[in-house]
């Protein structure tokens, strides 16, 4: 790597690039003080991955803050060291550390909508990165940004770089964000939930770009993530915290093979798995309460209140390392040789759920015909219109009371709008929509209103869609107040993994994960017939995901509710949904009970979709998905996925195909079922 070395006097050649020993950061809140990381010790090696697991507020994110020193106003490094290729960071001045950050250590961010400055274009955001880092201005700053754009995937580099934040996708900023982190060159790179909010085919396309940038420039990267399957894709070395501390740290092999923690037992049975569907919905596993506050004097183990085999010795006394297997450590009393039947009992652990009732054929409550969506493209001093984004594009679509319907489908493809234009919060351009019998084209004012009490929708953004001057009781119980109905908040707020103490806060106060909780419990207060869910556990981590998947499951037995499911994580789908819709450009492409169309599925797009899933046993599917969604204000000719299609013929380019019944030969699959066709709308669908 090009600049000045920093390495101190003595420090060894085969050291760890990054060394951490004994770091501990608090935060100085109204509560007291909070022990966000406790006395964390990790090695990192040149070249390696280490990936960060854990639920929201275990101090996954703190621990990246701790380590670039951007601890929030209250916060403080109160112990330890940090060594980066052999040089002290703590005792650094804050101008020293700001040219270590981007030199020797960078950052990607979680959220690169909210990271990336709006006013600025690209060229001047990386730019200011390669002028303080790099000594780069003028001509060679921008051939130099052209070329990381190109590294990370962004076609014709050398026009967007004078665009603005707000004209790239979610995937496109997040590889901006990768660009700027690299700009600088850094030895250690640092990935906070890269890629959380992005649907299957950015993810695989971003993981891509990081796991080649890695190997190209020996680069070292701790991955901070909620998702299993990318950590068996990217990580070479897996820690677990939990509570600010880090309780199991093992090869990635030998921990997807052997979890120790009961804790990370647990987070792996909380997946959703297809195996464990068999036909039957069960129940998943979850992690019963929440991370204790970190305020808390902590006295023994941190996990014990929630963990099924504690007993008093982990209430009384502090953990110590164990060998749970060569290189396999872990801080729990299980792992003592002086317990070993009580290890016998640990690996005995049940992690199935119990079974859930399949839902019941009956008529439609919501029907969809023909849908279209289009927003006018207006232009000139008096704003005429010369085109339109064709965001939904004739859509038809049929949920049942006690039914999930799934939509999935790439970021702006037009799922969130026609979650929408459900529930008349976007106007149709054409098309019906029939809540149970009822046209809601035609319904205004007081039917109007009482037909949304029946519909309620969970939004993407959690925090955007929450008042930020309201107290999360006043939030949740605003709805019930409205339509007269009765509810318990503290209730609502248990059922959701939050505690009812959090009534009286406010939403800034709690982590994404959270709030998303907080979303879905306001949603649930007002007991509505049909809820639109866009994609309500893309922030949540493996155990709340199981808690929310589990109560709105329940709801659904035990209320008849139906679920418009938007979401790009598949495993959801196949545990929740009864059918699916996959959406591409406006349209759906294929559809049908989750059995035929997840499993044997015909459309190319679809198939696609799913080689794009990470799996936890790291095996890579052979199939990728190229490009980017073209624009719907001027779509392709013909099949609008012949562009990215591999089977893409001449009849795909000139003529349009319809959805018809895909003829596999697979029957109805699943008790219940509605008698929904398998329908694909491909010239040459696969066999």
């Amino acid at each position: 790597m090009a600049g000045a070395p920093h390495a101190e006097e003595g420090y060894r050649m085969n050291a760890p690039l990054l060394e951490v020993r004994g770091l501990t950061a608090e935060l100085d809140t109204p509560a007291g003080i909070a022990r966000a990381v406790d006395a964390l010790d990790l090695d990192l090696q040149a070249g390696e991955t280490l990936a960060l697991l854990g639920e929201s507020g275990c101090g996954k994110s703190m621990t990246a803050a701790a380590l670039m020193r951007l601890l929030p106003d209250v916060g403080y490094l109160a112990a330890g060291s940090v060594r980066l290729s052999g040089r002290e960071l703590t005792g650094l001045t804050e101008a020293q550390m700001r040219e270590a950050r981007g030199r020797d250590m960078a950052m990607i961010f979680q959220e690169p909508g909210t990271s990336l400055n709006p006013v600025l274009t690209v060229m001047q955001q990386i730019g200011e990165v390669l002028a303080v880092h790099r000594g780069l201005r003028g001509a060679p700053a921008r051939a130099r940004a052209r070329e990381l754009l190109e590294a990370v995937g962004i076609p014709d580099a050398a026009r967007r770089l004078d665009e603005y934040p707000f004209q790239f996708s979610g995937g496109m900023k997040q590889r901006v964000m990768i660009a700027m982190a690299l700009a600088g060159e850094p030895k250690l790179l640092i990935a906070d939930e890269p890629t959380t909010a992005l649907d299957v085919t950015i993810q695989a396309q971003v993981l891509d770009v990081l796991a080649a940038l890695q190997r190209d420039r020996e680069m070292s990267m701790l991955l901070i993530t909620h998702d299993l399957g990318v950590v068996a894709r990217m990580a070479h070395q897996v820690g677990v915290m939990y509570a600010g501390q880090l309780i199991e740290r093992a090869p990635r092999a030998a921990f997807f093979a052997h979890p120790a923690h009961p804790y990370s037992q647990l987070l792996f049975a909380a997946l959703p798995d297809t195996a464990r569907r068999g036909g039957v919905a069960t129940e998943l596993a979850t992690i019963p309460g929440s991370v204790p506050p970190l305020t808390t004097d902590f006295r023994g183990c941190r996990f014990a209140d929630r963990c099924p085999r504690a007993w008093a010795r982990c209430r009384e006394e502090l953990p110590a390392w164990h060998d749970a297997g060569e290189a396999h450590r872990v801080r729990c009393h299980l792992h003592d040789p002086a317990e070993a039947a009580r290890l016998v009992q640990l690996d005995g652990m049940d992690r199935r759920g119990a079974p859930a009732a399949t839902a019941e054929a009956g008529a439609p409550l919501l029907t969809v015909r023909d849908l279209k969506v289009h927003f006018p493209i207006r232009r000139g001093i008096l704003q005429r219109t010369v085109g339109h984004v064709r965001a939904v594009d004739g859509i038809s679509l049929d949920i049942r009371a006690g039914r999930t319907l799934a939509l999935v489908g790439e970021s702006g493809c037009g799922k969130t709008t026609a979650g929408k234009a459900l529930l008349k919060l976007i106007d149709a351009t054409a098309g019906s929509i029939t809540l149970d019998g009822v046209d809601l084209a035609r319904a205004r004012g007081d039917q109007l209103r009482a037909l949304r009490a029946q519909v309620q929708m969970v939004f993407q953004d959690p925090y955007g869609s929450l008042n930020p001057r309201m107290r999360v009781g006043e939030i949740i119980a605003e709805g019930m107040k409205t339509l007269g109905r009765p509810g318990d908040v503290a209730a609502l707020l248990s059922q959701v993994g939050l505690r009812p103490d959090m009534a009286d806060r406010y939403p800034h106060e709690f982590s994404g994960g959270q709030r998303q909780r907080i979303a879905i419990a306001r949603a649930l207060a007002v007991q509505p017939r049909l809820i639109v869910c866009d994609e309500p556990t893309s922030a949540l981590d493996v155990s709340v995901q199981a808690q929310i998947l589990n109560l709105l499951g329940r709801l659904q037995r035990e209320l008849g509710l139906a679920y418009l499911f938007i979401t790009h994580n598949i495993a959801v789908v196949e545990h929740l949904a009864h059918d699916v819709a996959v959406m591409y450009l406006g349209k759906i492409v294929e559809s049908g009970p989750v059995e035929q169309v997840l499993r044997a599925p015909r459309h190319p797009y679809t198939r696609a979709l799913l080689s794009a899933v990470p799996r936890i046993d790291g095996v890579m599917q052979a199939q990728k998905l190229a490009g980017d969604l073209p624009s719907p204000a001027n779509p392709p000719s013909g099949c609008a996925f012949h562009p990215r299609c591999p089977k893409a013929g001449a009849r795909c380019r000139s003529e349009t195909p319809l959805l018809e019944p895909a003829g596999n030969g697979v029957g109805h699959a699943g008790a219940g079922h509605t008698g929904a066709a398998h329908t694909v709308a491909c010239w040459f669908p696969e066999d």
